[in-house]
């Protein structure tokens, strides 16, 4: 798990190995990630819009860019969370990702860049 905080908004991140969905014959590692932003500032946030980069062990990577979340622009007040699960699929059993949400200050329209913190892929029994 790990996190980062960006003024005052908090993005942590777990990831999950998705025996069912990989097929490592054909080069198909799949892979979901639970995020959780905390809103710890003292104004509220509308997520917008978001941007990762996504690596895998042979060197390749590719960008995803888009309005959201999981199909939802969360707002969220001082002291609120919100949580979501989504996945990505890389051709080596090995990759990471990070990026970055684009957040609207609700108070002062100031658009904010909540970075999201790098992560590892990592299919299990290459832990061993």
């Amino acid at each position: 798990m790990v996190q980062q905080i960006t003024e005052g908004i908090s993005i942590t991140v777990e990831t999950f190995y998705n025996k069912e969905q990989s097929n490592p014959v054909i080069g198909e590692y799949t892979f979901a990630y639970r995020v959780s932003i905390d809103n710890f500032s003292n104004f509220p946030v509308k997520l917008l819009r978001r941007h990762w980069f996504i690596f895998d062990s042979n060197g390749s990577y590719r960008e995803v860019e888009g309005e959201g979340v999981v199909g939802q622009q969360p707002i969220l007040e001082p002291g609120e969370s919100f949580q979501y699960v989504s996945g990505a699929g890389i051709r080596t059993d090995m990759g990471k990702m990070r990026g970055a949400y684009q957040m609207e200050n609700m108070l002062n329209k100031k658009l904010l860049k909540v970075e999201i913190p790098e992560f590892e892929l990592i299919a299990p029994y290459k832990m061993n």
